[in-house]
């Protein structure tokens, strides 16, 4: 007999199940296109990494650290080949030092759980990701406020706001962190960082920018958005993340040192977590040392080619298209049922996408997520767009076919009606 909580539970999920909102973890079959990781250089199965994955493991035949790092960096975890990585990194991304965590979520809980002061002011763009979020709650910060996506003007009222109201009240001045990403994960597009830039020197603000879905993609040998707009020394901290575009796990908060010690001694994220293992080191080592090489120059340029292909091919109305210049492409639609047979139909043709529901993306703002590859051909692509214009359009059928008794309702009324007021006058 199931237990009190046993059956909450499944009423919480079958209330899920109902709004087709449900979750599942499923195999995806090796013969699927790939459209759904984020592998964006295909380097999860590059034959280049993983020759220099196991180069770099060979070249320790005796002295090698061990498989696991055995403990939290605090303790037994670190090593000086973790800590060559770490200025290894920071060179690349031309900061002054870099801190390695488990994963972006931990990196970004870490930075805003503990640096924002008690008094300080968090403005976070109102689609960042739910990491940022994680870590705001349990936050030292005074004010936490979102602004309109992208938004310069919506920014800049709250900047100022904030900085009127010091002089007004007679307050310290606080410090303001300003949170975004640099490419978001579910819309693709990317953030005016020059703009943003320059408002936070206007308003002595500190910018906070996540570029897990850029980091290998944009910028000179992948070195991301805020390198290609040449913003290094403008941004408080960056977020690269090695599970993405570098095929690994964990990631890097790069900025000053001081930020780095900080962390060291306050983000419970790394403090009380067992360290990554000297292998996703290697690996992670061995991606950079791709980047720095050139070796993924031409899977970017052909990616970018694929980005352009598949814009300019798809024939679906323009609202239906998210405005992405990135790899990050998508179907909007109107409600999770549609998302969700619409990918379905596209999963059953052997092509991997994934449904993006509400409350993940905004209501009315549901989405099939296409994440285009270097490893994808126009072959895939053009299959994809062909399943997926037929499906809208049989859709779009349905919709009128299901309006049209409705309207003739209407009509018939009206009709009636006219010639009952006829007879009233004759």
């Amino acid at each position: 007999m199931a237990s009190r909580i046993e059956k909450q539970l499944e009423q919480q999920l079958e209330s899920r199940k109902a709004r087709s909102l449900l979750r599942r973890l499923v195999v995806i079959p090796e013969s699927s296109a790939d459209f759904s990781s984020n592998d964006f250089l295909g380097l999860a199965r590059n034959a280049n990494l993983g020759a220099r994955f196991f180069s770099e493991l060979e070249s320790f035949p005796k002295d090698r650290p061990p498989l696991g790092s055995t403990g939290s960096r605090l303790l037994d975890g670190n090593s000086a080949y973790a800590e060559q990585l770490e200025v290894m990194i920071a060179r690349f991304h031309s900061a002054e030092a870099a801190l390695v965590f488990n994963s972006g979520f931990d990196a970004n809980v870490g930075f805003f759980s503990t640096v924002p002061q008690p008094g300080d002011v968090i403005l976070y763009d109102e689609f960042i990701h739910a990491s940022v979020h994680d870590g705001m709650k349990v936050t030292r910060a005074g004010i936490k406020q979102k602004f309109l996506h992208n938004d310069l003007l919506d920014l800049e009222r709250w900047l100022k706001r904030f900085r009127q109201e010091e002089v007004a009240n007679d307050l310290a001045v606080r410090n303001i962190f300003i949170s975004v990403e640099s490419v978001y994960s579910m819309d693709g597009d990317i953030a005016p960082l020059k703009e943003m830039a320059d408002l936070a020197d206007q308003y002595d603000a500190h910018m906070v920018v996540d570029e897990a879905h850029a980091t290998g993609v944009f910028g000179k040998n992948g070195r991301g958005v805020v390198n290609e707009m040449g913003l290094e020394n403008r941004i408080f901290a960056r977020l690269h993340t090695f599970s993405k575009a570098l095929a690994s796990n964990g990631a890097a908060l790069v900025g000053p040192k001081i930020l780095r010690e900080y962390l060291i001694n306050y983000a419970r994220p790394l403090i009380y977590s067992t360290f990554t293992s000297f292998s996703n080191l290697a690996s992670v080592r061995s991606a950079y040392q791709m980047m720095i090489d050139g070796d993924t120059v031409e899977l970017v340029e052909n990616l970018k080619d694929l980005i352009a292909y598949f814009r300019t091919h798809i024939q679906i109305p323009e609202h239906m298209l998210l405005p992405s210049s990135s790899p990050i492409q998508g179907i909007v639609m109107d409600g999770n049922a549609k998302v969700n047979a619409l990918s379905q139909c596209l999963i059953e043709a052997g092509l991997n996408v994934k449904p993006i529901r509400f409350p993940t993306v905004p209501k009315g703002k549901e989405r099939v997520r296409i994440c285009l590859h270097s490893h994808n051909t126009r072959e895939q692509i053009d299959r994809l767009i062909a399943i997926a214009q037929a499906w809208i359009r049989e859709d779009r059928a349905k919709d009128r076919a299901s309006l049209a008794p409705a309207a003739s309702t209407q009509v018939t009324i009206a009709t009636t009606r006219g010639r009952e007021s006829l007879k009233s006058r004759l």
